[in-house]
């Protein structure tokens, strides 16, 4: 059995892209990976287009709620991986070295469904393998 390695998926709003990147990582890589998200200005509340687009998909839903990154920061995080320019520049210093991958991804905020299940399969379909390459699994 493989110790669990952690990511955390880091946006702007954490209420879009990096909830989808979460569920879609602790789904896809159960098991394997550990997925966590936060933002450097989060919102109120997920996006519903968010929450619709991964029911749609089967995906769980349950504890997907934005933090701000100061609340994961002493977590033993194995892989940044910020998903908005926004982010990418306003990535905090992490108290150990943290590997860093940048892989953005439209912001579907204030779009119909349609776009957050773009962003949703472009995330699954970019993502993933991109993370599992990084971690080496």
């Amino acid at each position: 059995m493989t110790d669990l390695k952690t990511v955390l998926v880091l946006c702007t709003g954490n209420a879009c892209r990096s909830q989808m990147a979460e569920a879609i990582l602790n789904h896809d890589l159960a098991g394997q990976v550990r997925a966590l998200s936060a933002g450097t200005a989060p919102q109120p509340k997920v996006a519903d287009g968010a929450i619709a687009a991964l029911t749609e998909a089967g995906l769980p839903t349950d504890g997907l709620v934005p933090k701000d990154v100061s609340a994961v920061l002493d977590e033993a995080i194995d892989l940044v991986v910020t998903v908005c320019d926004n982010a990418k520049e306003s990535c905090p210093i992490f108290p150990r070295p943290v590997p860093r991958m940048h892989l953005p991804f439209h912001d579907p905020l204030g779009e119909a469904l349609e776009s957050f299940i773009a962003v949703r399969d472009e995330i699954r379909s970019r993502l993933v393998p991109a993370v599992r390459d990084a971690l080496g699994l």
